[in-house]
């Protein structure tokens, strides 16, 4: 019988232990951020029913939908984002939950999509969102929770770039172009993909504007300056939209509460450029970049909702969240050489070499275990040399050395490997001792 090659799918990936365990940590920072501002964890199937996911994301999403009849004859789909499923999930829950309802949701989405650097077509996202209320606080606390999020996982040097739906789409009306805004807003999303020219291109095929018309949507989206000097110079723009105008003021209330917050000014920047572009965003837009790596795109992007849940419900749920890249991010950690390449989830080896004293090692780990240690027993008794070579490896902290001799003198040797340094310790005074190395 020939073997099977074993292979993964493209746009997949295996996690060996030291990608798993960095991913692990990654998701714990962000969990621990999550609930210092009061969000609650939930969860929703990897399955819908295709009508709750189909036409909620564009045209794109549509397409890079995995989607399929399953055995009872049901049109499913599995979640591209774990927005849309929130917003199934708040219509359906939010008589018992109440508002406002701050959520988090760690979990796995399939788009069918072009892998490229840091994208692939199963990938987890880590969401936290805010639903039942306009408050522009809100607003202000997910720009505030995506700074804090960055610097959780040791990350100085970014940029949280904002925008408001609302200034774009004030434009478009001044512009008479309301009625083909999702079209130009697409085009508008791939500025730093494809360049103006293509932008300006699509704005014209895709979305039937003039050449003027594309003109003054990029003419807008390349305005620089200080934060200020942009929102002045947005003002007059936006002249006559009620809809642009009240845009630019929550851009200037958003950018006034971070500061408030004490977020430098060096890592939020007004960006006009940006649209998101997903069809439901309807004001506060995010995108963050890393400086040492902006090529590999936004980590953590995300937006204000107000009209997605009343696809499902009649009550109004306006919303606000965003999603952390976990894969993506940890693609840029691993580039930047910020993964710890510990196979590893316990920083204590000991070594079994003395086959009839099997049950004291046993006993030793137990005590270490209870101790508050974590701490794995190799399991077959080998030459110690073999053993150290495979905790070396995997990157144990120390070894806990202890043979016949030692256990019957009541003591053991505590090895640093990657020093080598070696203490000779009492196995009565053995937790102290670890406890010193700050070996939990």
């Amino acid at each position: 019988m020939s073997k099977i090659q074993p292979r993964t799918l493209k746009g997949f990936r295996d996690y060996l232990p030291a990608a798993a365990i960095a991913r692990e940590a990654l998701i714990d920072q962000a969990r621990a951020v999550y609930r210092s501002y009061g969000f609650v964890p939930i969860d929703t199937p990897a399955l819908e029913y295709l009508e709750i996911l189909a036409g909620k994301g564009g045209d794109e999403s549509d397409k890079q939908m995995y989607r399929f009849t399953d055995a009872g004859g049901r049109e499913v789909g599995m979640r591209f984002d774990l927005t849309i499923p929130f917003a199934r999930f708040a219509a359906q829950h939010i008589g018992e939950l109440g508002t406002p309802f701050k959520r988090y949701h760690v979990g796995t989405v399939w788009r069918g999509e072009n892998t490229q650097r840091g994208r692939y077509r199963e990938f987890m996202q880590c969401d936290f969102d805010t639903i039942g209320t306009e408050s522009l606080v809100s607003d202000v606390e997910t720009l505030l929770v995506i700074h804090d999020l960055v610097r959780a996982v040791g990350i100085d040097d970014f940029v949280v770039r904002v925008n408001n739906r609302k200034v774009l789409s004030g434009l478009l009306e001044r512009l008479e172009l309301s009625d083909r805004a999702t079209a130009v807003l697409r085009a508008l999303d791939k500025l730093d993909k494809v360049g103006p020219d293509k932008v300006a291109e699509e704005m014209v095929s895709a979305a039937g504007a003039s050449a003027a018309q594309a003109r003054e949507v990029l003419a807008m989206a390349a305005l620089t300056g200080t934060d200020a000097e942009v929102l002045a110079a947005l003002r007059p723009l936006v002249a006559g939209s009620e809809r642009g105008e009240r845009g630019v003021e929550e851009l200037a209330g958003v950018l006034a509460g971070a500061a408030a917050a004490g977020v430098p000014a060096e890592r939020v920047r007004l960006d006009v450029s940006i649209a998101r572009g997903l069809d439901y965003y309807t004001g506060t837009i995010y995108e963050t970049f890393l400086g040492e790596l902006p090529a590999i795109g936004s980590i953590c992007s995300g937006g204000r909702y107000d009209n997605l849940a009343e696809l499902y419900t009649k009550q109004e749920l306006p919303g606000i969240g965003a999603s952390l890249g976990v894969d993506r991010l940890l693609s840029a950690l691993e580039e930047l050489g910020r993964v710890d390449a510990r196979a590893c989830t316990a920083p204590i080896f000991v070594p079994y070499f003395v086959a009839e004293r099997r049950d004291d090692y046993l006993a030793l780990c137990a005590r270490l275990r209870a101790a508050g240690f974590a701490v794995e027993l190799y399991p077959e008794p080998k030459k110690l040399g073999a053993q150290l070579k495979y905790a070396d490896r995997r990157g144990f902290r120390c070894a806990v050395i202890v043979g016949e001799r030692e256990l019957d003198e009541g003591r053991c040797q505590v090895k640093l490997l990657a020093t080598g340094e070696n203490a000779d310790v009492t196995l009565e005074g053995l937790v102290e001792h670890l406890r010193a190395l700050a070996m939990h």
